[in-house]
């Protein structure tokens, strides 16, 4: 599969996943892709690179991993990559335009995926600015501004009507993230028309992947 290019809309993205078995429920129930989160200032989990590796290396294709990092700079990404050999790579931090080309030189067979944590319109020129030189773009509803950033996993739902704004600027996919759940999945689907889906803490209990939460998710998204 080409950079950028998707097997299904919308694809469902199941994030945190903590082990092999995490992994092959999300993939039974019908993710498309899932999360392995490295090191960060804070959120949800977070798993040591090895067993990124690992967990990795047990999914099998057309599945996506996405590796999220917190680095910003391309060598200590391509490090990350070397270890843990996802197939895409999702920046969860701001990272400059000229660290990005880096990627793309010295990595351009894996897929990168930008975060942009929704706030205002602001967010919409963050988006189209970084939109040239990463194959999708990833609303979220972090906060990079606090003293200890906040880069994902919050639970918190954000402004969808300028999630759908962005969505209708942009040419690259989209997903979208940040309080998905059983719930509210049809209705972020309908308003934001997004190309896929994020969701950590929503198919979660306690921690734990919720196979119940989890299948209520996907039927309602494909319902």
């Amino acid at each position: 599969m080409q950079p950028g290019a998707y097997l299904t809309k919308p694809l469902i993205k199941i994030c945190c996943v903590q082990s092999i078995a995490e992994a092959r429920t999300a993939i039974k129930a019908g993710a498309s892709a899932i999360g392995l989160v490295s090191a960060m200032p804070s959120g949800p989990g977070v798993i040591d690179e090895a067993l990124i590796a690992e967990i990795a290396s047990a999914v099998p294709a057309p599945v996506e991993t996405f590796l999220l990092t917190s680095e910003q700079i391309a060598s200590r990404i391509i490090e990350q990559h070397h270890i843990c050999r996802t197939t895409t790579i999702q920046l969860v931090d701001y990272v400059e335009v000229a660290e990005l080309v880096k990627l793309r030189q010295s990595l351009p067979d894996i897929r990168l995926v930008q975060v942009i944590h929704v706030v205002d319109d602001v967010s919409l020129l963050e988006a189209s600015s970084v939109e040239p030189y990463v194959d999708a773009i990833l609303l979220d509803s972090g906060n990079v501004k606090l003293d200890v950033k906040q880069l994902g996993g919050t639970g918190r739902v954000h402004d969808w009507a300028v999630s759908r704004r962005i969505v209708a600027s942009l040419k690259r996919p989209v997903f979208l993230a940040g309080g998905l759940k059983p719930e509210n999945v049809a209705e972020a689907i309908a308003q934001v028309q997004p190309d896929g889906l994020d969701v950590c803490s929503g198919v979660r209990t306690e921690g734990l992947l919720d196979q119940k939460k989890l299948n209520a998710l996907i039927n309602a998204a494909f319902g």
